[in-house]
């Protein structure tokens, strides 16, 4: 009898935690590496979210806390959805977890039996298809190529559903494409769901408010609210306030479910870290002028990135609504001999050639579920960005 579970050998490695980690093994052996892998703000935490932290801890709040959240935070999430969102929830219908991870594996745990389907789109975040796996969902995955903008199409939603499907994962900016659904691409989506009411739909809204231009948020309850009682909707503080350390997600849904999540959050973590509890609430509650400030900066740098890439041989880089990920094509590189005599032959082949070459370490699209691409955070500076993006393009022009 084995010892290690079967469900383990369904599931791999998070394949941008392992390029981060390659990055810095590197960095400690002394090469200069330029890690664009990491999805997280280079950017400091506010210090008003930082001074509520220390304010709590000089008043105590250092017990354990409800294990769906302290109460002033749920109240904060509550008046989020309505101010922000248009979408009306009652605090009982809430939940905090230690970041947004726990909130999808507590709702899979909660929901999936073995053999139902999860639909996927294609790009999709690392996690999405291990969680289910490891649990004994099925993961339905829908390609949704570079010539759809990265983007689910309802008649390729219609097609995938089956009386096993349990869940649609929408994610709007996307993680790793930074493709955002307009209303209406919304509005298209949410039909198709309407007429299949077995359905749910787990919407990630981690990107939310890093959007550019003149784009426009939505969320699916609230394009089509007759689609409240079967969404989760799910969000955090850790993208839109650079609190990915602090490891505060939330979400609101309908009472049965909160009350299944509760219960196993209850026998896994119980609350979340109550100093970072006390911070969120600081970061929703109060001054929000960090946010337009944190978009510029990234807007300005989603710019430079997608000007430099198209410049580079073989590649072709979109232009994406949000986030801080561009995802751009290496098709054309495939079949060229890189710098070491290796034949390039896959995104991942290109990644790593990259990286030992040059110096700059990215993900591989396929660790997505969608190549020839490869995904760059451009959360990091300008000058580093600039530097990295020149790298990049020697990199191609040395391909033959």
């Amino acid at each position: 009898m084995a010892f290690l579970a079967d469900a383990l050998s369904r599931v791999k490695p998070s394949a941008t935690i392992a390029v981060t980690q390659k990055a810095r093994d590197l960095k400690a052996q002394g090469r200069e590496i330029i890690s664009l892998s990491v999805g997280e703000p280079d950017f400091d935490t506010p210090d008003n979210i930082k001074a509520a932290a220390v304010d709590a801890i000089r008043r105590g709040e250092t017990k354990y806390t409800p294990v769906s959240g302290i109460n002033p935070l749920r109240e904060a999430i509550v008046a989020k959805f309505k101010r922000e969102n248009g979408l009306e929830y009652k605090v009982n219908q809430t939940i905090v977890c230690t970041g947004g991870k726990q909130v999808l594996y507590n709702a899979f745990v909660c929901t999936l039996n073995p053999g139902d389907e999860v639909i996927i789109p294609a790009p999709y975040w690392v996690s999405y298809p291990d969680m289910v796996l490891l649990v004994g969902g099925k993961p339905v995955f829908v390609n949704c190529p570079i010539g759809q903008d990265f983007k689910l199409q309802a008649a390729d939603l219609e097609r995938a559903i089956t009386p096993r499907t349990k869940w649609l994962i929408l994610n709007s900016p996307s993680n790793p494409s930074g493709a955002a659904y307009t209303r209406a691409e919304m509005k298209a989506i949410t039909d198709v769901l309407v007429r299949h009411p077995h359905v749910w739909v787990l919407t990630d809204d981690m990107y939310e408010h890093l959007v550019f231009g003149d784009f426009e948020f939505t969320t699916p309850a609230q394009v089509e609210p007759s689609l409240i009682d079967r969404t989760l909707t799910m969000n955090g503080v850790s993208k839109a306030y650079a609190m990915t350390g602090w490891r505060i997600g939330y979400a609101a849904g309908p009472l049965e479910l909160m009350k299944a999540m509760d219960m196993v959050q209850g026998q896994q973590t119980s609350g979340a870290c109550s100093i970072a509890q006390w911070a969120a609430v600081e970061a929703l509650n109060g001054p929000q002028d960090y946010i337009a400030k944190a978009r510029a900066a990234f807007e300005e740098r989603r710019d430079l990135v997608v000007s430099m890439l198209n410049q580079a041989k073989y590649l072709k880089c979109p232009t994406p609504e949000g986030a801080f990920y561009v995802y751009p094509s290496c098709a054309e590189a495939m079949g060229k001999t890189g710098p070491s005599g290796k034949v390039i032959s896959t995104d991942e082949d290109f990644v790593s050639e990259l990286l030992e070459s040059e110096g700059v370490a990215a993900v591989h699209g396929t660790a997505f579920g969608l190549g020839p691409n490869f995904r760059i955070s451009y959360a990091t500076s300008n000058a580093l960005l600039e530097e990295a993006c020149s790298k990049i393009q020697r990199f191609c022009a040395s391909l033959r």
